[in-house]
């Protein structure tokens, strides 16, 4: 062994090592076998993360199939969409060498393309093996597509009506009127039975041809849309030859003679105007189903390709009435008070032509109710918003393309109203708004405003609200192994696992559970009572405009203001889309109940 390390070590050229030789080679050894098994190691590493230097150009390619497949597919929506207003457009015009028939056989076309890309995909998702398919849990809710049924069977209803009323035409008239509802007919079948079961899919194959598929559905709704839309208003606007107090009392009672060809073509049998006074009054829920599909289909088309996880934070929530009093019964009576005011309205402005005070009487009588609904209405709004404000709930962060598709319908939906508001109030306020009939057409148009903004907040930020959840009571529960110190404090007795947790515990949990529940039962409660009397105020106020209430063309001061031609189009067009909100705000209040 060598004792002196200050001196080169002998042992290293005789061959024999001497301890402190023996544990360096030995530390030596070691040091490069696990060098050597870290290069070893390193290398099937090296080989994992090749294919993750792969991944950024395989969600470039992705993307550009994605946008090449989206902006197909929108080329398609907008001709389609432009060569339909086209068509609309040429029909209205008097000058225009273009049929009713001519724009039928445009979306007859349309409905027999989409029915068989529609028939295609589900034979497709049926037979297809390893088809992955993914759902996502907000689009179609229950009440999204029950609404679809209800308004597709009316619309199977009106074109039944339809198929009955010209067919007495068919001796003097084109035989395309009668295949277009029947052809009509069966596209609502099978369209409603497509989205009562798909309107959930996020498609993973044949994303291009979905996208386009999908865009078809839509274009053809929204043309439909246009083409019902154009043709009730019609009904509204048509001006016979008469001196001008009489146009504005004439100008209902008219409605029949659009889109029946002129007067030489008569019925062949005795049954035309009951079917004709009947789909009239179907047209609105048909307008309504159209707009329903179209909202759908476009959610679909955002969930192409779209992958959605099942972990997705979703709360499963169900329509109950219980606490519920003030709200429901406050609005079914403005529901029987309005729907009165309404029928007596219309009796009115159909009956008593030449009778200037009933005229004014009876459109009185409808703006003072239209005031008092919106009155209350923009009251409950506001108690609502106050209720949010107190409210703690967080806001869903989760991004959702239903719920952006609802907000920007709402917000799109109401510029209808407000266009034709604005447009009375200003005609209201520089013309004086002299006599107690135009004092209410400004109190109505400013209120309106009022009732429609206050209402877009409301259900903004309920929709953007996580559902409210039941909390469990809090159970204490004694300790098995708790020990207690004894009277004289200085042993330790173990406490009895048999004995139940003493009562002043028992009744300072339950106090301080029921003292949180309550306070979240009333903020619950105010919510639910306030989205149902709004829910039913916005029914009421669809009825209204949706079966013939015009009150815009039975006063004369808009009319004479911005003269006839500028003020039909502005309602013609506005009208439509604020029918539309109110019936699509019932769906979204609906679902701010629920979460509440």
């Amino acid at each position: 062994m060598c004792f002196n390390p200050g001196y080169p070590c002998e042992c290293l050229t005789s061959g024999n090592l001497c301890e402190p030789c023996k544990t360096t080679a030995k530390d030596r050894e070691q040091e490069e076998a696990h060098l050597s098994n870290n290069i070893n190691s390193a290398e099937p590493v090296s080989s994992v993360s090749e294919p993750e230097m792969e991944t950024p150009s395989t969600e470039v390619a992705r993307d550009r199939g994605r946008n090449w497949g989206w902006m197909l597919s929108a080329i398609i929506c907008l001709n389609i969409l432009i060569l339909g207003c086209a068509f609309v457009s040429g029909t209205t015009s008097g000058g225009v060498k273009i049929s009713t028939p001519d724009l039928q056989i445009y979306i007859i076309l349309l409905f027999l393309l989409t029915m068989i890309w529609m028939v295609y995909y589900t034979i497709y998702n049926s037979k297809a093996e390893n088809v992955v398919v993914l759902k996502d849990k907000h689009a179609g809710p229950i009440w999204l597509r029950g609404g679809l049924l209800l308004f597709g069977i009316l619309s199977v209803i009106m074109d039944i009506f339809k198929i009955a009323s010209y067919v007495g035409y068919l001796h003097c008239d084109s035989a395309v009127k009668v295949a277009f509802p029947v052809v009509q007919l069966v596209f609502v079948l099978v369209q409603t039975y497509f989205l009562w079961i798909h309107s959930r899919d996020c498609i993973q194959v044949q994303n291009n041809l979905s996208r386009c598929g999908l865009m078809l559905i839509l274009s053809t709704n929204l043309v439909v849309w246009m083409t019902e839309v154009t043709e009730e208003s019609l009904h509204q606007t048509i001006i016979p030859e008469f001196p001008t107090n009489v146009t504005k009392l004439s100008r209902r009672d008219i409605y029949a003679r659009a889109s029946y060809g002129d007067d030489s073509c008569k019925c062949s049998h005795t049954s035309c105007t009951i079917f004709k006074d009947a789909y009239y009054y179907l047209y609105p829920f048909n307008i309504e189903y159209s707009l329903f599909a179209s909202a759908m289909a476009f959610v679909m088309w955002k969930n192409v390709g779209r992958a959605v996880s099942e972990s997705s934070h979703h709360h499963h929530v169900k329509f109950s009435l219980k606490d519920v009093f003030i709200g429901p019964v406050l609005g079914i009576l403005l529901v029987v008070a309005g729907l009165a005011t309404f029928i007596v309205y219309e009796i009115e402005m159909k009956t008593n032509f030449f009778h200037e005070e009933d005229h004014e009487s009876a459109v009185m009588m409808h703006l003072v109710m239209n005031i008092v609904i919106v009155t209350m209405m923009s009251v409950c709004t506001i108690i609502g918003s106050a209720i949010f404000k107190v409210d703690h709930r967080e806001h869903v962060t989760e991004k959702n393309p239903t719920r952006s598709l609802d907000v920007g319908l709402l917000v799109g939906a109401s510029l209808g109203q407000f266009i034709i508001s604005y447009f009375s109030i200003v005609a209201m306020v520089a013309t004086g708004a002299k006599g107690h009939l135009n004092r209410l057409n400004l109190t109505w148009g400013i209120l309106m405003v009022i009732q429609l903004g206050l209402q877009n907040y409301f259900i903004i930020e309920g929709l953007h609200r996580e559902p409210f959840h039941e909390v469990e009571s809090d159970t204490v529960v004694a300790n098995p192994y708790a020990i207690e110190p004894s009277k004289d404090g200085n042993k330790l007795e173990n406490v009895d696992l048999g004995n139940k947790p003493t009562p002043d515990v028992e009744a300072h949990g339950h106090g301080a559970t029921s003292e949180h529940k309550h306070k979240l039962l009333w903020k619950r409660r105010v919510l639910r009572e306030v989205s149902t009397f709004l829910l039913l105020g916005n029914i009421i106020l669809w009825i209204m405009p949706a079966f013939g209430a015009r009150p815009q063309f039975d006063n004369d001061t808009e009319t004479q203001f911005y003269e006839l031609n500028m003020w039909a189009a502005i309602v013609n067009v506005g009208l439509p889309f604020g029918i539309f909100y109110r019936m699509h705000s019932v769906s979204s209040l609906f679902e701010v109940y629920l979460n509440s």
